[in-house]
């Protein structure tokens, strides 16, 4: 299931998040890549340890927090800290699936990557090229979402960035282990609380409502690894 989850940012989160970036010290994406991603990913990316990545990493988080559409795709159980990268000058990143496995810096805990997920952070007219080409149950989806925007995808997916040919494409990127580890469970779960929210906007449906919300608790409840 892939998910267009708008406006995770707003305009005054963006302007920070761009002048602490445009800031900041930037190194070879390589740096964090596995061995079959270090052989096709050609960027740059904000050192994990520095203070612009955990500030700007912090905003993204609590915003996250708010967005009830990121929930109900994800529910989360444990979110790796974002982490920023930057394309430009012909720079891309072949084809490619992140790692089953991640652990979270500074710590022993590991994360299960169920879902990964890119924040647009680049205005779409301020470069060409950068598309986000994610392989799909239906065929390849090509990703290029306005700045503030977050695509939410299954990271057993194979995906690839194209190469930006002008300007600078500046996103942040993170994973996401979910409560519900089966991709087709969490799609029910998601699209019966599409349900449920549609119908709390029609008079005289509590009854339909109430037997809904029930079924979805109830297969969380028995899905869910908490």
């Amino acid at each position: 299931m892939i998910v267009h989850v708008p406006a995770v940012l707003d305009a005054a989160q963006l302007a920070v998040v761009r002048e602490r970036l445009g800031a900041a010290e930037w190194q070879d994406g390589r740096a964090t890549a596995g061995h079959q991603s270090s052989q096709v990913k050609h960027n740059l990316q904000l050192p994990t340890a520095s203070a612009a990545a955990r500030e700007l990493g912090e905003i993204i988080v609590r915003s996250l927090e708010r967005s009830a559409l990121f929930i109900s795709a994800a529910l989360p159980r444990h979110v790796y800290p974002p982490l920023f990268n930057r394309y430009e000058g012909g720079m891309g990143f072949g084809a490619h699936v992140d790692n089953a496995i991640r652990q979270l810096p500074g710590t022993h805990h590991r994360l299960r990557t169920d879902l990964s997920a890119t924040l647009f952070l680049s205005a779409a007219q301020d470069y060409d090229g950068g598309e986000l080409i994610i392989e799909d149950t239906f065929g390849s989806q090509r990703i290029r979402l306005p700045a503030g925007d977050l695509v939410l995808y299954p990271a057993s997916s194979l995906h690839r960035v194209t190469p930006v040919t002008r300007g600078t494409r500046l996103a942040a990127f993170f994973w996401v282990q979910s409560m519900v580890r089966e991709d087709g469970e969490r799609r029910l779960l998601y699209e019966m609380d599409s349900a449920i929210r549609q119908l709390a906007a029609v008079p005289a449906a509590d009854t339909c409502s109430v037997q809904l919300t029930a079924c979805y608790h109830n297969l969380l409840r028995r899905w869910a690894e908490l």
